[in-house]
């Protein structure tokens, strides 16, 4: 799918939710038969606290495109991480770890820059891991799907060598 039809099936969205504010009920088939799941990513941020679908975006400047996520405690979660840079993973990979509270963030990362073989999750830290999607370059993504059931501040962090300076935020589970 191009961006013109994209970004087409976005307005196409958006203009559906505007007059349909105050009806119980609206046709999202339509829209969901024409762009498929490219436009569910798209449009989530727009009910991410009511259904618990996340979108988080890394490039190739090595950043995510936000440093919090919020969801329902409880209910499940899928979360995808979308890579919208073009180099490869080898060179600027990105993943989503999401750690147990209380985690220290810079110990699980050192431990990780030595963890090649398994995408940079290292086997010792299992126990401090609450999901994480796999490793992805640019252009691709990746959905997980995990539930919270604890009310709190869980960190997030990209485990890539060095990334964890700047990527990373935090899933607040309310």
């Amino acid at each position: 799918m191009n961006t013109k039809t994209k970004i087409s099936a976005l307005i196409l969205m958006g203009f559906l939710a505007v007059t349909s504010c105050g009806k119980k009920e609206t046709t999202p088939a339509e829209p969901a038969e024409t762009t498929e799941a490219s436009t569910e990513g798209e449009a989530a941020p727009a009910t991410s606290t009511e259904e618990n679908v996340l979108v988080i975006e890394g490039n190739d400047q090595m950043q995510f495109n936000t440093n919090e996520l919020k969801a329902v405690a409880g209910k499940p979660i899928k979360l995808t991480l979308k890579h919208v840079g073009k180099i490869p993973k080898e060179a600027m990979g990105h993943n989503l770890v999401i750690l147990q509270e209380g985690t220290d963030q810079a110990a699980f990362a050192l431990k990780a820059n030595d963890a090649k073989a398994t995408d940079y999750i290292p086997e010792s830290e299992k126990a401090s891991i609450i999901a994480h999607t796999k490793l992805i370059g640019g252009g691709e993504e990746d959905t997980i799907e995990f539930t919270i059931d604890k009310k709190g501040s869980y960190p997030f962090i990209c485990s890539f060598p060095g990334h964890v300076a700047m990527m990373k935020g935090v899933l607040i589970v309310e």
